[in-house]
């Protein structure tokens, strides 16, 4: 059985700490999965609408209008130049999970992922029978011949960290000069706060050569839109061509009124503008009830989570949080060097905000 040879998948294991969160006379406050509460701005819903009369196949490498529109997205908020090609993708989470396998990556083959990182690279790496390892250095890599992909996340999903532009460009050098294909989880790009995330595709990383490098990129967080599935893929044109290659064999195709919808989301920044002040109101309250509550928050300058820790066994706080309502992610999904911090997730209702900040203080 291929499922025999993954991780067990996490959030089964937090279905004990959901029920003991649920029982509180108040209800549950999930801040545990991350996923967006706020409504489809009206544009988008009526982009969606208009194009819902699609009763033949869609295109697998999108309509020329939202490849424009993802070009030009990407010049105008990532600082790219040059001439990427660009892939639309069925959400992010799809990519990540085969990626591994789409560019022809097996056993014998190693792939690199974050030592704390989104459980989904490891299980991409594991579905492919690849070897993963978990490193935030490429010295400790050494000159393995057999690296032939590497993951990067900045702003990181679950720490928030931002990797600065210096770190992205050895990254990028390094994996050029060894044949290995760079691949950018940047679905969290839109959401600086302290710090301001930068795109592997800018200038000030790869210089306009996407030469081994991808980006990937999901509309879910910056436009609330993961029920939709809209993210895409964009870089070297040569390895982009490939994950075309085989998808079209595969039938990854986003449908055609979410490719409309995804027109309409990338052609308007306000909408962002107006989600980003909604999380920056509730990351404020939540940093400051889990501060009073002896919580310690690191890193967490960008993206949509408060990585706090008690300095304990992170299921001790999950456990912690659920007697009082409110469930959180505990860090053991993320990796072994995890196993102190839970993620706090900012998507859940200014209401429900209000009520965990009353339970914390």
């Amino acid at each position: 059985m291929l499922s025999a040879s993954l991780p067990d998948f996490p959030w089964d294991q937090l279905e004990p700490a959901k029920a003991v969160a649920a029982a509180h006379p108040d209800g549950i406050v999930d801040l545990s999965v991350g996923t967006p509460v706020d409504p489809v701005p009206a544009p988008v819903q009526n982009a969606l609408a208009a194009a819902a009369d699609a009763p033949g196949y869609p295109q697998t490498a999108g309509t020329p209008a939202l490849r424009a529109a993802i070009t030009a997205w990407l010049a105008r908020e990532c600082g790219t130049t040059g001439s990427p090609a660009v892939l639309p993708t069925i959400g992010s989470k799809e990519l990540v999970a085969w990626l591994p396998t789409l560019l022809g990556v097996g056993p014998g083959d190693v792939v690199v992922i974050p030592r704390v990182c989104y459980p989904t690279y490891e299980a991409g790496v594991r579905l492919a029978g690849a070897e993963v390892v978990r490193s935030d250095s490429l010295t400790a890599l050494g000159p393995d011949p057999r690296v032939k992909l590497i993951w990067i996340n900045s702003p990181s999903n679950p720490t928030g960290k931002v990797l600065p532009p210096a770190h992205l460009r050895k990254v990028v050098d390094w994996a050029r000069e060894r044949g290995a294909v760079v691949a950018a989880d940047e679905c969290y790009l839109s959401l600086g706060w302290e710090e301001t995330p930068v795109s592997v595709l800018s200038d000030e990383v790869c210089g306009g050569d996407h030469t081994g490098v991808l980006a990937v990129h999901s509309l879910s967080k910056r436009s609330n839109l993961a029920g939709f599935r809209a993210g895409f893929v964009a870089g070297d044109p040569a390895v982009v061509a490939e994950l075309l290659a085989v998808r079209k064999h595969a039938g990854m195709i986003v449908p055609a009124p979410v490719q409309a919808a995804m027109i309409a989301a990338l052609g308007d920044e306000s909408h962002v503008a107006a989600q980003r002040d909604r999380y920056a109101a509730r990351r404020a309250a939540l940093r400051a009830a889990l501060t009073g509550a002896g919580f310690t928050i690191e890193h967490s300058g960008a993206g949509l989570y408060l990585w706090s820790t008690r300095g304990e066994d992170c299921w001790k706080t999950v456990d912690w949080l659920a007697e009082r309502g409110i469930l959180a992610a505990p860090g053991a999904f993320y990796g072994p060097a995890a196993a102190q911090h839970v993620r706090v997730a900012l998507t859940a209702t200014d209401e429900r905000v209000a009520a965990a900040v009353a339970r914390l203080a």
